[in-house]
């Protein structure tokens, strides 16, 4: 991807180009093409999100393998990628899961340079604070397994977090007061649109088709292997068939056969109006089920833990609203002025032990990396990798090995829940 020129000639983003652009007022090219089905690809990709076009980056871009079909029922990233609020951090419970992410957060602080595409990684810092002894003892835990792993991360007491969030009440009359936080200077917030975008654009750019409007409505299998894919665009011949969906994860893996034991569960959101920035780092608290960050533009994002049923509905809910906002005022009160401006909701694939379902099934060329829970967009980079290593040399890498599904058979769960609940 050096010089002015990428591979199917798309140029390259710069500010030379730019200038070239506004000079003589030339149309950009398109960010990707849409192209004609093939009968037939190497390797099909369903879930146009971060993870199903992360995947087919590193298939093209690390193994050269090309002729890949990505699918995607509606629009590219108009699932969870683009219904999540962005937070990126690698402070987790276990080892496995530890260097899992961390790895991810590596690929993100390259990814603007390594796509080409102003992805907006802004690394201001992570804050998970502790309200009572028993999460403080999990706090100083975690910190040491990150530590471990060479993670930067420290608990750190209530002056400290004062001094990092000066509008955040620190004080010992509150209802749940703050005894400390688990600090992660590298978390941070990034635009999830541009992920996506970026990973499209240089996918295509590799010889990637992306098909929008795409709907899979079954997987053939004949012999214990995958042989094709049934889209209402038409049947896919295929070898190699990827379920890279949130939501309905559940619902393609049956279509191959493979049961996944996930449930799905909402996840809801809010924003505010925008304001003069004051919030520097993200803010969560276990304790009150809240997470809140500001973005670039100035609005506050809210968020909660998963609601407490399952459902496929994306819409929001008072009860929602009325919780989430009480709570950010418990940590915050000088923001009760503040417009809340709209609110949504996405699907999580929750599994028993908090932890991603990725690798080979029993169906011979069926993978998966689902179960994502509540914290997948932040794993998109190192999922999209890893499981291009595991297609291209048919076995899983060692970054990945604990997340197979054969660990619920065998008892080798990898618990993440005092990490992952709501560590947005």
């Amino acid at each position: 991807m050096n010089g002015h020129h990428r591979r199917n000639g798309t140029p390259r983003y710069s500010a030379w180009s730019l200038v070239q652009h506004g000079l003589t007022g030339a149309e950009w090219s398109r960010a990707w093409r849409a192209h004609p089905m093939r009968k037939s690809y190497d390797v099909v990709i369903v879930g146009g999100g971060v993870h199903g076009l992360a995947t087919a980056y590193y298939l093209a871009t690390n193994h050269g393998i090309r002729n890949i079909a990505v699918l995607e029922k509606g629009y590219i990233g108009g699932g969870g990628s683009g219904r999540n609020t962005a937070i990126l951090r690698s402070n987790y419970l276990t080892p496995e899961g530890v260097r899992f992410y961390d790895r991810s957060i590596k690929l993100y602080e390259r990814l603007a340079a390594d796509l080409n595409f102003n992805v907006m990684f802004s690394q201001r810092g992570h804050l998970t604070l502790a309200h009572n002894d028993a999460s403080l003892r999990t706090m100083h835990w975690r910190a040491e397994v990150n530590k471990l792993q060479n993670v930067d991360s420290e608990v750190i007491g209530p002056d400290k977090i004062k001094e990092l969030v000066p509008y955040l009440d620190t004080s010992t009359t509150t209802r749940y007061p703050i005894l400390g936080a688990l600090y992660h200077p590298p978390g941070g917030i990034i635009r999830h649109d541009a992920v996506v975008w970026g990973y499209a654009r240089t996918a295509d750019a590799n010889g990637v088709h992306i098909h929008q409007k795409t709907e899979v409505t079954g997987i053939d299998v004949e012999g214990g292997r995958v042989t094709g894919v049934q889209t209402d665009q038409g049947r896919i011949a295929t070898p190699v068939v990827v379920n890279c969906t949130a939501g309905w994860a559940t619902l393609i893996s049956d279509m191959a056969g493979v049961r996944m034991p996930v449930q799905t569960f909402p996840l809801q959101a809010a924003v505010t109006e925008p304001v003069k920035p004051f919030l520097d780092t993200v803010v969560v608290s276990g304790t009150l089920h809240v997470y809140v960050s500001q973005t670039d533009r100035g609005e506050l994002v809210f968020g909660a833990s998963v609601d407490p049923f399952a459902s496929y509905s994306m819409r929001g809910s008072l009860e929602f609203t009325e919780g989430v906002a009480g709570h950010v005022l418990e940590l915050m009160p000088a923001v009760s002025k503040m417009r809340l401006l709209r609110q949504w909701a996405g699907l999580c694939d929750m599994t028993p032990d908090y932890s991603p379902i990725m690798g080979p099934t029993e169906v011979e060329g069926f993978y998966v990396d689902v179960g994502w829970g509540t914290y997948g967009f932040k794993a998109g980079p190192v999922s999209g990798e890893a499981m291009a290593d595991c297609i291209a040399n048919q076995r899983p890498p060692e970054i990945i090995s604990a997340f197979g599904i054969d660990r619920f058979l065998q008892g080798r769960l990898v618990g993440e829940k005092g990490a992952a609940a709501v560590g947005h």
